[in-house]
């Protein structure tokens, strides 16, 4: 496939851009081909989705991935009628994601249990230490950078550690995905 102009200007990159609720029990609805179409049309180049959750592998020059998030979420909101914020990660980023969840690394890693809350800006640390680690055990919780690390032993439905939670004590939004998802990226991004 020929590289778009924009992305064969600069050095390409593999990017994930990763969608928030999109898709989830019949509403908001967006068909990836549509969306697939949407980041080409922007510039992108080896388009690519991953489930119907709203995940995004492709091919971006840096200039046209810093804009990108702005763009695409502007694009999205004319197209299907409602606002869909998205955060991005080059694929270096998600394999830094994959090699450093602290839940791990010890003697008993449990991936099913485990998911990453991925932010659109990090958070202060102010903020970070206002974060009630007891508000929902057994659930664990590691903030590193611009993501969270969770590990939730009963499950994302029981949790009390949600997107509209970690929103309102961090500033910032996020959208999370299970390790078995984040490790699909990663392999899909080739990274």
């Amino acid at each position: 496939m020929k590289a778009h102009p924009t992305v064969a200007a600069g050095k390409p990159t593999r990017y994930i851009a990763l969608l928030r609720g999109i898709n989830v029990g019949g509403k908001r609805m967006v068909p990836m081909k549509a969306l697939a179409a949407l980041f080409a049309e922007a510039g992108c180049d080896d388009v690519q989705t991953f489930i119907q959750s709203g995940n995004v592998v492709f091919h971006a020059g840096a200039r046209l991935a810093d804009a990108l998030e702005g763009v695409l979420e502007a694009k999205l909101s004319h197209q299907f009628g409602f606002e869909i914020p998205l955060v991005l990660r080059s694929s270096d980023a998600l394999r830094s994601v994959a090699d450093n969840n602290p839940f791990l690394h010890g003697p008993r890693p449990e991936p099913e249990m485990a998911h990453v809350l991925f932010l659109a800006k990090a958070p202060i640390a102010k903020q970070v230490a206002a974060l009630d680690p007891g508000r929902s055990p057994p659930d664990e919780l590691a903030v590193r950078g611009r993501e969270i690390y969770l590990r939730l032993p009963n499950g994302v439905g029981r949790s009390k550690l949600t997107n509209a939670y970690f929103d309102r004590a961090l500033g910032t939004m996020g959208t999370m995905r299970n390790w078995r998802t984040v490790l699909a990226l990663l392999a899909l991004a080739g990274s």
